[in-house]
């Protein structure tokens, strides 16, 4: 189906509505090319903003991705990035096609990338999920040493896509938490927050769980993020500190409900503290998320013979 006269003699947001609706209405194809031609206009005026191409790219690159082609989505992406760093939606959009391509290693980088944008995206928490349940089984216990690196995503970006644009209202304002749901946080201290849980994760490969703690402590105090409470809990049982490894499990599954590492890391703590039957529900809770999960299938194994 071609898109109306009308809409082609339009200008560029009338014609990203017109693509808008068609993308709504399930025609992909069209939705594309109305958003192409809104694209063509845009580049043709020299005041064209990088935003307002940015969003194009991204929504041109939704129509690939519903159909099926993940390169020409990649490649939308990767141009609506260049232009606006780190935005959520070709992010996790690009994301969704590495995983389609099975290119899990990018996948998960354009993952982690989202969480650091903005912590609360449900589908990044479920991609890093799959992403690492796909690497493990490819590479091994070693497959992180394989990824390419995450890039720091700079607080200025953060805050962008926290606030609406005032220019483009509603044009590409990704669903975030509000402001003030992140535990009243400044900019300054979530960048404070995030350098000390980077320092923590320097201290676990060094083997200093101690010092870690102390890292990630401090993190907690200026942001509360799922992935720190279940790091700082990874060290508690190295340090063989089981009450407290368990609590901030529970304190991470209250951010992420099914997060696979908060599950395990409890069930783990349970076990050596005797409470065998909250250690199987969390096992079999995270059984649900993922069947295949071999550390998981283990554990519960040895519990069903405790």
């Amino acid at each position: 189906r071609r898109p109306a006269p009308a809409a082609m003699a339009a200008s560029p947001a009338a014609l990203r509505r017109a693509g808008n609706d068609e993308f709504r209405r399930g025609q992909y194809g069209p939705a594309a090319e109305l958003y192409s031609r809104a694209l063509a206009q845009l580049e043709a005026a020299e005041d064209a903003s990088a935003e307002e191409r940015s969003v194009l790219l991204a929504n041109r690159a939704a129509c690939h991705l519903k159909d099926g082609a993940c390169s020409l989505c990649v490649a939308d992406c990767t141009s609506a990035l260049r232009l606006v760093p780190f935005g959520i939606k070709p992010l996790l959009r690009r994301a969704a096609a590495y995983e389609a391509l099975e290119r899990y290693p990018l996948a998960y980088v354009d993952y982690k990338t989202a969480l650091q944008v903005d912590c609360s995206v449900q589908a990044a928490h479920d991609g890093v999920n799959r992403m690492t349940k796909a690497l493990l089984e490819k590479d091994g216990v070693n497959w992180r040493q394989k990824l390419p690196p995450i890039p720091t995503v700079p607080v200025s970006a953060q805050m962008r896509w926290s606030i609406p644009s005032a220019q483009t209202p509603g044009a590409n304002t990704p669903a975030t938490a509000p402001q003030g749901e992140r535990g009243g946080n400044t900019a300054a201290g979530m960048e404070r927050a995030r350098m000390l849980k980077e320092e923590g994760n320097e201290f676990v490969k060094k083997g200093n769980h101690k010092k870690a703690v102390e890292k990630y402590s401090e993190s907690l105090k200026l942001n509360k993020e799922c992935a720190t409470y279940t790091n700082r809990a990874l060290c508690y049982l190295t340090l063989k500190q089981y009450k407290e490894a368990a609590q901030d499990c529970t304190e991470a599954l209250k951010l992420d409900p099914k997060n696979v590492k908060a599950l395990y890391r409890r069930a783990q703590a349970l076990k050596e503290l005797k409470d065998y039957k909250s250690s199987i529900a969390d096992i079999k809770s995270l059984l649900k998320t993922e069947p295949k999960n071999t550390a998981a299938l283990r554990l519960l194994q040895e519990l069903n013979r405790a």
